[in-house]
């Protein structure tokens, strides 16, 4: 793998990841049209951190809050992850059924489809915050598959079952932090059995996760305050538009 590859790589995690339409297929997509070949998972993995560093540190103020103020908030974050543990195992079948690159457009779209969904449908009669959370966390697990958008998946979830804009885009983030981090605790521990764990300090690696994560600082802000303001047609379109380029392009291709 290139130093021009991680860089390329890197800068798509960073540009990606804080919009609603799946970081992971753009990077595949990108590895597909560049003609990158087979990319060490520990690399994708590292250019994750990156970004993950970045949403830390930009929600680092609130995550300080919710330990030292906030326990409800919390409570409620913790569980909403509670769903995407019977489901990481249960839909592991189907993730790696469905990882191959020509499914990659059909979920792309289906993102778009999500998104759509939460632009239109309202929950009248809420339930309770409880409820609210379990089905936003159960929405998460979506994104299991690849393609699926976790922040379409979550803020359209949140969207229809009336959370207003900013709180539901904040609490899809904050959820984001654990849940990635335990996601990345299960790759690391599937690289570690397989001894390839020392390879993430290679210098394709660190320069994946500097660039994903500069890059990510870059555009984090800008991306929350769009996505705050609540409409996500125009992430809707584009996710259906490059589903439809994507299934042309790996049609031909592959």
């Amino acid at each position: 793998m290139s130093l021009l590859a991680a860089i390329i790589l890197g800068i798509v995690q960073g540009l990606t990841e804080f919009f609603p339409i799946s970081s992971s297929a753009h990077l595949e997509l990108a590895k597909l049209i560049f003609g990158m070949g087979k990319v060490p998972v520990m690399f994708d993995l590292a250019c994750h951190l990156g970004t993950l560093a970045a949403l830390t540190w930009f929600f680092k103020t609130e995550i300080l809050r919710l330990f030292a103020k906030d326990r409800g908030k919390l409570s409620y974050l913790f569980i909403a992850l509670l769903p995407l543990i019977p489901c990481y195992f249960l839909l592991a079948p189907l993730r790696k059924l469905v990882s191959e690159p020509q499914f990659l457009g059909f979920f792309l779209m289906l993102t778009g489809g999500i998104l759509l969904l939460g632009q239109k449908v309202r929950v009248k009669k809420r339930k309770g915050l409880l409820r609210d959370v379990l089905l936003i966390g159960t929405m998460q697990a979506a994104a299991l598959i690849p393609g699926i958008s976790r922040s379409a998946s979550t803020i359209s979830a949140a969207q229809v079952l009336g959370w207003n804009s900013k709180d539901a885009v904040r609490f899809s983030f904050l959820l984001a932090i654990p849940t990635i981090i335990g996601g990345n605790l299960l790759e690391m521990q599937k690289l570690w059995r397989g001894k390839e764990l020392q390879h993430i300090m290679n210098h394709n690696c660190l320069v994946g996760f500097a660039v994903a994560f500069l890059v990510g600082m870059l555009v984090i802000r800008f991306a929350i305050s769009w996505l705050e303001k609540g409409n996500l047609k125009l992430f809707a379109w584009y996710c259906l538009g490059l589903g439809i380029l994507a299934n042309l392009f790996l049609f031909v291709k592959l």
